[in-house]
């Protein structure tokens, strides 16, 4: 029988994400549109996103916070063509992003000494492998893949190397100890369910250090540059940006962080995302058809949440067949007005990938999990 009751978000995709309970375009009202960023009150407002990120994150006084052009990618694209170098580079990967950032280390910057630690699709490589007296460049959590590091105690804390974290799907959700990495990125679009364009990178003093003593051996672009003469410019970290952000998205960051101030703080965030986590888990464990593709319960993501169809009818199907299956399903929950979005990304197994980020209810999730043992019935027996 189709199930009668439907989410009231119906916004699962794993980015942009889904808005904070309760968003309208009113929250915007305010934003400064029209205005130049570098006016009194546009810095000002900048600033106040920059100093609210840090109190909620609980960065370190030390640390550097910035607003950079080009979401999480181009943060940490400026941070890999600015520091790598130096030092011999451990580069892990166990999803599409992960190797992404391979890609450019070995294609692109085409660094000498590289190391790739690579796994499947729900898989980690052995993180024991790492040499921290190497520069070390991961994703907390795998978007595409929902495997996360389970903990931070491999990262040394003696580290000579430069831990390097593309954390976008993790800030906000997970417990990610700032002070134990010298690079943070991060999207405005992910957990706190800002608008896309605008990225965060974090810097730790050791990460400032090395962008003063390393000059690289490629030309870097104007929106790379976070040197000047050889000085750190800490005024790209003061509200001056590097280029033009949109009001309008500061605004809305702005919003979300006051939400999340405003509801418990990181405290509270992170346990909204593992109670989502928990429920989806439930559903899974009395549901014969599905599993999650994290195959380790300990880095099972509780944002970008995979899950990966064991059905023998699901998985004796041809290779084409199955992600068309997959597809389908995702189709018709859209077409119900019931999910948006949770078809797995282009790169990942066919299966069905569900946000379940801070800003996502789990009455919502609840309310989703008989639309999906519907839509799966209906596409099997088609």
């Amino acid at each position: 029988m189709k199930p009668e009751l439907r989410p009231k978000n119906r916004c699962f995709s794993s980015g942009p994400c889904a808005k904070r309970p309760g968003w309208s375009p009113a929250a915007l009202e305010d934003a400064l549109v029209g205005r130049s960023h570098r006016s009194k009150s546009g810095r000002a407002r900048i600033q106040e996103v920059i100093d609210r990120s840090r109190a909620l994150l609980g960065v370190p006084a030390d640390y550097h916070l910035g607003i950079v052009p080009a979401s999480d990618t181009g943060a940490m694209e400026m941070a890999m063509w600015s520091l790598l170098g130096p030092r011999g580079v451990d580069a892990l990967a166990w999803e599409s992003f992960g190797q992404g950032w391979v890609t450019d280390i070995t294609k692109q910057l085409k660094l000498p000494d590289v190391r790739v630690f690579s796994a499947e699709y729900g898989r980690i490589p052995d993180l024991g492998q790492v040499d921290w007296d190497r520069d070390v460049v991961f994703t907390w959590n795998g978007t595409t893949s929902g495997v996360r590091v389970p903990n931070a105690r491999w990262i040394a804390d003696d580290r000579r190397g430069l831990a390097i974290c593309d954390a976008t799907s993790a800030v906000f959700a997970m417990d990610v100890p700032i002070a134990k990495l010298d690079v943070v990125t991060y999207s405005w679009q992910k957990v706190l369910g800002g608008e896309a364009q605008h990225g965060v990178l974090i810097l730790s003093p050791r990460a400032v250090e090395r962008l003063e003593s390393h000059q690289p051996a490629w030309p870097l672009p104007k929106i790379f540059r976070m040197t000047k003469g050889g000085r750190f410019q800490e005024a790209i970290f003061k509200a001056d940006t590097i280029n033009t952000p949109s009001m309008l998205v500061v605004e809305d960051a702005l919003d979300g962080l006051k939400w999340a101030e405003a509801i418990g703080g990181l405290p509270e965030l992170v346990r909204r995302s593992e109670a989502n986590l928990a429920a989806v888990t439930e559903w899974v464990e009395r549901t014969a058809w599905v599993d999650f593709l994290a195959e380790e319960p300990a880095t099972r993501s509780c944002t970008s949440i995979c899950l990966k169809i064991v059905d023998p009818w699901f998985t004796g199907l041809p290779a084409e067949e199955r992600a068309q299956a997959a597809k389908r399903i995702a189709s018709l929950l859209e077409t119900e007005g019931v999910a948006y979005d949770i078809a797995p990304y282009r790169e990942a197994p066919p299966g069905i990938r569900v946000w379940g980020g801070a800003t996502v209810e789990r009455s919502d999730l609840e309310a989703l999990f008989p639309w999906l043992d519907w839509a799966y019935e209906q596409v099997k027996g088609s």
